[in-house]
């Protein structure tokens, strides 16, 4: 008898203890669906999921690395650190690379245009010395009769790219094609009907290539060749043209950009300006710098002769932020070849307007 109870009181005590684990653990699955009903009308999705996490009683898994993200005129590229060793594209997001698509992981095919020089509109537009009497040592290029042209004008520059094929040598070499157009609007000259005054057609083909060097300091990322073409569509005696090749080396560190240019003249057999090298130069450099979204860019060029020969010109541009993608655009000129018609004259420029698209 004493046995019987005994193994009596202990299948009881265990049936008790079974019956109470049963009831806690519906008491825990009721508070847990409980919990996790109030996490059903949360709209944001890594709060919701963080509230089921902690309904459930869930430990959420390790976060993957972060991805930190480089925002390059309204594009972005992201990218991953790695403690244990360099950056598999340490390319992307930089600013030759957000214009030129360098890095493999960049690349976004043929016949997507891009932006290329600066898009912009300058309503002011001051000359020191109108240019009233344009004239080149070729025959029949001189102008007899003033053109009475205002020292304030409009000027709007447009200018895009795209990628014509990629990856002609492996994983290297993309072929471009780019145009820009530059206007100057008499638009105050209402006496002489608000004409034109000069119109720059200038389409190119480049083909570029990534580089991997450092030079200075500086990282050479780009490595180009380009067959350029330049006129006024005009007729004689103001019409004025030239074709060159041009080599192109980019640079950049730390928010900085530097284009050198070099090139070489290919002659026509009706040459408009036979001089025009010695006014405009042989070669240009540029330099670009972004800071606190403010974009500040000097561009030098030279005839690369000494004496009397030794001209060329300077170039600033400031683009400061005033509304998302909008800015201001200031722009100051001294030197020869503001335009084609005025490569062989001298003046300063004053400009002051708004812009659309910078360098980068």
């Amino acid at each position: 008898m004493h046995i019987t109870h005994g193994r009596t009181a202990a299948w009881t005590a265990a049936l008790a203890a079974l019956l109470s684990s049963t009831t806690l653990a519906q008491t825990a699955t009721g508070a847990q669906a409980q919990d996790a009903a109030r996490c059903v009308d949360l709209a944001d999705d890594a709060i919701r999921l963080r509230c089921y996490d902690a309904a459930m009683k869930r430990t959420p898994a390790a976060p993957p690395p972060a991805r930190e993200t480089t925002t390059v005129r309204n594009e972005v590229f992201p990218h991953e650190h790695d403690s244990e060793g360099p950056e598999e594209h340490p390319l992307v997001g930089s600013l030759l690379d957000s214009r030129w698509e360098l890095d493999e992981a960049s690349k976004k095919g043929p016949f997507h245009i891009r932006a290329y020089k600066p898009v912009y509109l300058l309503p002011v537009f001051y000359t020191s010395d109108t240019n009233q009497r344009p004239a080149s040592p070729a025959a029949g290029r001189q102008t007899t009769e003033s053109r009475n042209l205002q020292s304030i004008e409009a000027v709007y520059q447009l200018s895009l790219k795209t990628k014509l094929w990629e990856n002609l040598f492996g994983d290297n070499g993309d072929l471009w094609t780019g145009y820009t157009q530059v206007s100057h609007w008499q638009i105050y000259n209402d006496a002489e009907s608000r004409p034109f005054s000069e119109t720059n057609y200038e389409p190119e083909v480049t083909l570029a290539f990534r580089t991997g060097y450092e030079l200075f300091g500086w990282n050479g990322r780009l490595l180009g060749v380009t067959v350029n073409h330049q006129s006024n569509g005009q007729s004689q005696p103001l019409s004025r043209s030239w074709n060159r090749v041009m080599l192109n080396l980019g640079f950049e560190r730390d928010g900085w950009t530097l284009m050198l240019r070099p090139w070489w003249r290919v002659h026509d057999t009706d040459d408009d300006n036979p001089d025009i090298s010695d006014y405009v130069g042989r070669g240009d450099l540029q330099l670009v710098h972004q800071w606190n979204g403010h974009e500040f860019a000097l561009m030098a060029r030279h005839t690369l002769r000494g004496g009397d020969r030794s001209r060329g010109a300077l170039q600033f541009d400031w683009a400061f932020p005033i509304s998302g993608e909008l800015r201001g655009h200031l722009q100051l000129f001294d030197g020869y070849g503001q335009s084609l018609i005025d490569y062989n004259h001298r003046a300063w420029y004053f400009g002051l307007g708004v812009s659309l698209i910078e360098w980068y």
